[in-house]
């Protein structure tokens, strides 16, 4: 076993840990609570299951999968987000991109044997690595998605995602890695306009339109696509998106996957903090890396760095940090990412 496997198998277990794929604007993600139990949890298949969703890695594709580690800002400026992205080379990674809703038949491959009868109809969003479908065995819903085939979802004249939106079936992110599968409502009105806690999806056309395959944040190497990712425990940003104490425990955890899978540039912006700081030296006395992942990584230590010294009692080093961010955030342009896992 590759350490990669066993890093996503340890994940796996942890409640703490997220998962996602799809591309960006529409996005399948798999969350568990603490305590939660599992009706699949099968740790040779990469495979686990609860009564709200669940995750299927492919074992096969461990061999060909290359890891990016990164982190990104958030606008609230004591945050950051982190995620292990998943990729495949570019031709590895294509999926069929059908651009209309198509059916493909009953879900031979569902992680839960009871859902293997349900039809699954790829929605047609024209994705390169996800085949974003919904499963259903209802028969009123069947018969409006069928009437609909060859069709647009957001056609205003078909029926088809209304319908959905109002029955609610369950959604199936298909990827060359793998599957993330939602059983829970979709967010909307039914939902008090908010996703549900746990698993959930995303369908945004807005961000469907720009045709991008992962946001202009993510620090992906020319070449890959990033078809799924794990969204490991966030030190300073709890399960549910609020504020927790930090925790080093999953700073540093999180840190030795940067290590070993983060991008050159983004470990440059890192190594550039850690020397000056170390240094004592102010930001006028050293000369900031100039690349654009390499600015935000090292924003991003930054503000690790002040909940480092925070929760060492480090004063001096608080003072230190202050002075850094005082002028590297304040200066900064590059655009951030919110705080929500998969997104």
């Amino acid at each position: 076993m590759t350490h990669l496997e066993q890093l996503l198998r340890h994940h796996l277990l942890d409640w703490r840990s997220g998962w996602s794929m799809g591309t960006f604007g529409a996005i399948a993600e798999f969350h568990q609570d603490d305590g939660e139990i599992a009706v699949i949890d099968d740790r040779q298949l990469l495979t686990r299951a609860t009564r709200r969703g669940g995750i299927r890695l492919e074992r096969s594709m461990m061999a060909g999968l290359v890891p990016v580690a990164y982190e990104t800002l958030s606008p609230r400026r004591h945050r950051w987000s982190q995620a292990l992205a998943l990729c495949l080379p570019d031709a590895k990674a294509r999926r069929s991109g059908r651009s209309v809703l198509t059916e493909i038949g009953p879900d031979d491959h569902a992680i839960r044997g009871i859902d293997r009868t349900g039809i699954l109809f790829d929605m047609g969003l024209s994705l390169p690595q996800c085949d974003f479908c919904i499963r259903t065995s209802e028969p009123k819903l069947l018969v409006e998605l069928r009437a609909n085939l060859g069709r647009s979802v957001f056609d205003p004249a078909s029926g088809a995602m209304p319908a959905i939106l109002r029955t609610h079936p369950h959604r199936v992110a298909l990827t060359n890695i793998g599957r993330v599968e939602v059983y829970q409502k979709i967010g909307g009105p039914d939902t008090g306009g908010v996703s549900p806690e746990g698993p959930h999806t995303h369908v945004l056309p807005k961000l469907l339109k720009g045709g991008r395959t992962h946001s202009a944040n993510t620090p992906i190497p020319d070449g890959l696509l990033p078809l799924g990712a794990l969204h490991p425990g966030n030190p300073v940003i709890d399960p549910l998106g609020r504020d927790r104490p930090f925790e080093p425990i999953l700073h540093g955890a999180f840190q030795e996957m940067m290590t070993r899978f983060g991008t050159a540039e983004a470990l440059a912006g890192r190594i550039h903090v850690d020397g000056a700081l170390a240094a004592g030296l102010s930001p006028i006395e050293t000369e900031a890396p100039s690349g654009r992942f390499a600015r935000s990584a090292m924003r991003v230590a930054l503000r690790q760095k002040a909940h480092l010294a925070a929760h060492s009692g480090d004063t001096a080093l608080v003072r230190l940090v202050a002075d850094w961010q005082a002028a590297f955030e304040q200066s900064a342009t590059e655009t951030e990412d919110d705080d929500a896992p998969g997104h």
